[in-house]
């Protein structure tokens, strides 16, 4: 049942193509955001944090591991889905705070929005052809959805 979850939808060339794009390049960024956290995995977020320490080293582990998971097409759904809770925890800390979405040399949660959307599409289409999760776990085909007929 793992395995049939893990299969990669086979989507064109082009289509794989640019979802490795967008996999490495956001893994590569995910790993710089998340390498000081992994150091102190427990209290990057000091002291006074309202975040239990447990829940700072998921957030860690979710950035630097599934940044590299990303990377390699690994597990692809997993690393999506705790990179997923991860940013809308940081876009809904920044709502609460009053951020705005976009801000000049300010707090905003644009950054965590537009990473969020990242992994939801990462999770609900896939890594891609050009993946581990295709090469260990194979692929399938695409659903069809059946269009509706003219009256």
């Amino acid at each position: 049942m793992l395995k049939r979850f893990l299969r990669v939808t086979d989507l064109p060339s082009s289509a794989s193509a640019a979802l490795l794009v967008l996999r490495v390049v956001t893994g590569i960024a995910f790993i710089f955001h998340g390498w000081g956290k992994i150091q102190a995995p427990f209290s990057w977020m000091g002291p006074t944090a309202p975040v239990p320490g447990f829940l700072q080293a998921l957030a860690a582990l979710a950035e630097v591991g599934g940044g590299l998971a990303w990377i390699l097409g690994l597990l692809t759904p997993l690393a999506s889905l705790g990179i997923a809770v991860t940013m809308a925890v940081a876009v809904a800390t920044h709502l609460m705070r009053g951020d705005p979405f976009f801000a000049m040399g300010a707090s905003s949660y644009e950054v965590a929005a537009v990473y969020f959307s990242i992994s939801l599409v990462l999770l609900l289409v896939g890594p891609g052809r050009f993946s581990a999760d295709a090469a260990i776990f194979g692929t399938k085909e695409p659903t069809l959805v059946a269009r509706p007929r003219a009256i």
